[in-house]
């Protein structure tokens, strides 16, 4: 018998926004999987009807989206109305974030469904560290995930860090709350037999102040290597002017299709992800997985990934510390070759799409049973 499965999108977000951002391919394949494992998805998203011509690429999935062209504020009011059928229809329902979250919640209690509250990221962090621990964006964060991890049937976390914390601040949600990492697609992502450049860097990601590539450029700046940075965000101009000097080394590529990153890594030496702090970064797992030499920011969610000179290389985040990294790594080849293919390894036994389906299928299922 199958299982109908119906994804909350974060909020305000659609499949065309996956798809500028070239994730698309990416955060579809563990549901596709999911499909050969007897569960029907539906993608509920804040998306016009342009979310329809995604149809054929999300191969059976349903799509959920504001087809009529409603304002946006009309849409979210009336979102559990317009998709009633599917919700009374399906099985269990799940969160892909913590925002918006509270509107799975009142569509699980309106239908009488369980609920899988899952997050990438701890949404409330995120905001204290941008806006401050008591501002209006964090107080709300807070707000939501404690109403929602308490009610929901079970929770799921993408590291240990984050279980610790929703047991410290919410410890009546936390026996029912489970670590699910993110998952790579071993077979695309994979080492290739193909010539990397020498001294070559390459990183992946928003551009955006917790990624921290003011000092990974001013890191770059003196030293004989080449940096391509995939990935946009608000801080791109001001950066590319200030570092217009580096023109030539350093190549600013833009958003760019998931199913295209294992070129990028394969013809690079090195990957770096140089950020303050990170939930559970699927670009650091998806570079290791091409058996990638990779440095990360001694930071939360890269250090619980990185095992320093075994399977990555850790680096304080001022650009002193990323410099010497750097130069260390470009030096020592025998290195390069042993990070990678441990690298590989960890992704395999640890983080691999066949091994996190199974995990996924597990709390679906208990999420039913306990309902």
């Amino acid at each position: 018998m199958s299982t109908n499965l119906v994804l909350f999108f974060t909020r305000g977000v659609s499949l065309r926004t996956w798809g500028m951002m070239g994730m698309l391919q990416r955060e579809i394949a563990i549901y596709r999987r999911l499909m050969e494992h007897d569960f029907n998805v539906s993608f509920l998203t804040y998306g016009d009807a342009s979310d329809v011509q995604y149809t054929e690429e999300l191969g059976g999935i349903r799509i959920l989206c504001n087809e009529t062209g409603l304002p946006w504020e009309q849409y979210e009011s009336e979102l559990l109305s317009i998709h009633s059928k599917a919700l009374a229809d399906c099985d269990v329902i799940k969160t892909n974030q913590t925002n918006g979250a509270q509107f799975a919640l009142q569509a699980a209690k309106m239908f009488g469904k369980p609920l899988v509250a899952r997050c990438g990221y701890m949404w409330s962090f995120n905001w204290q560290r941008e806006f401050g621990y008591d501002s209006p964006e964090a107080v709300q964060a807070r707000s939501v995930e404690e109403t929602v991890f308490r009610a929901a049937e079970k929770v799921v976390v993408t590291t240990e860090v984050m279980a610790a914390d929703i047991a410290q601040r919410i410890p009546e949600a936390s026996p029912k709350t489970c670590v699910i990492p993110n998952y790579v697609d071993t077979d695309v992502f994979r080492p290739q037999e193909s010539h990397r450049i020498e001294n070559s860097l390459v990183f992946v990601g928003r551009i955006a102040p917790e990624k921290n590539l003011e000092a990974l450029l001013e890191a770059v700046s003196d030293l004989p290597v080449t940096l391509t940075l995939i990935g946009e965000g608000r801080l791109r101009p001001g950066l590319q002017k200030r570092f217009s000097h580096l023109d030539g080394r350093v190549s600013w590529e833009g958003n760019i299709p998931n199913m295209q990153l294992p070129d990028f890594f394969n013809r690079s030496q090195i990957f770096i992800l140089p950020s303050l702090y990170e939930g559970h970064p699927k670009t650091l797992i998806e570079a290791m997985s091409c058996g990638l030499p990779v440095i990360g920011g001694d930071s939360p969610g890269i250090r619980e990934i990185i095992s320093h000179g075994f399977n990555g290389y850790l680096s304080g985040t001022d650009s002193k510390s990323l410099h010497a990294a750097i130069r260390d790594l470009i030096q020592d080849a025998e290195l390069r070759l042993n990070l990678g293919r441990n690298a590989r390894t960890t992704v395999m036994e640890r983080f691999s799409l066949d091994n996190i389906v199974k995990l996924e299928m597990a709390v679906l299922r208990q999420a039913i049973a306990k309902a």
